[in-house]
């Protein structure tokens, strides 16, 4: 089976680049059904409304979690991936419960690395498994907590 058209190439600090020559920078990706997207959870945590605030993704637990909000394509996409790959920027961290609470009410799986590693798996998988069964959610690897 030939790779996805949604593998990932190279991590770059600001972003991605597809082996379908597509390139995605100023944010992660979500990949999902075959497709990409741009995807910036941090703005779904309003850190773009208040100024000083940063761009925060951990919680004081030091958990990952974002709002329901930043999976609004996941909620809505049809059939939904059994798994969904989280690369979270140079570092793992733990998902808080209410994220991992929320993806698997939606029948979602989910498997935390960082972008690297994230990245090649979901290459390894989309190809074997398929595109449909597989997603991606990757933060880029310049990601730095709090800027």
């Amino acid at each position: 089976m030939p790779p996805p058209t949604t593998a990932i190439e190279a991590c770059h600090s600001d972003g991605f680049l597809l082996n379908s020559g597509l390139r995605i920078s100023g944010g992660g990706v979500l990949l999902v059904g075959g497709e990409a997207f741009t995807w910036r959870p941090w703005e779904a945590m309003g850190a773009k409304k208040e100024k000083g605030r940063g761009k925060k993704l951990l919680n004081s637990k030091g958990q990952w979690g974002v709002p329901a909000e930043a999976w609004g394509l996941l909620d809505i996409v049809w059939p939904k991936p059994d798994l969904l790959i989280l690369g979270l920027g140079p570092s793992m961290y733990p998902v808080a419960p209410e994220t991992r609470a929320h993806l698997n009410a939606l029948g979602i799986s989910v498997e935390v690395q960082d972008t690297r590693n994230a990245a090649a798996q979901f290459n390894l998988l989309a190809t074997e498994r398929g595109v449909g069964s597989v997603a991606a959610a990757l933060i880029p690897l310049g990601w730095r907590e709090g800027r």
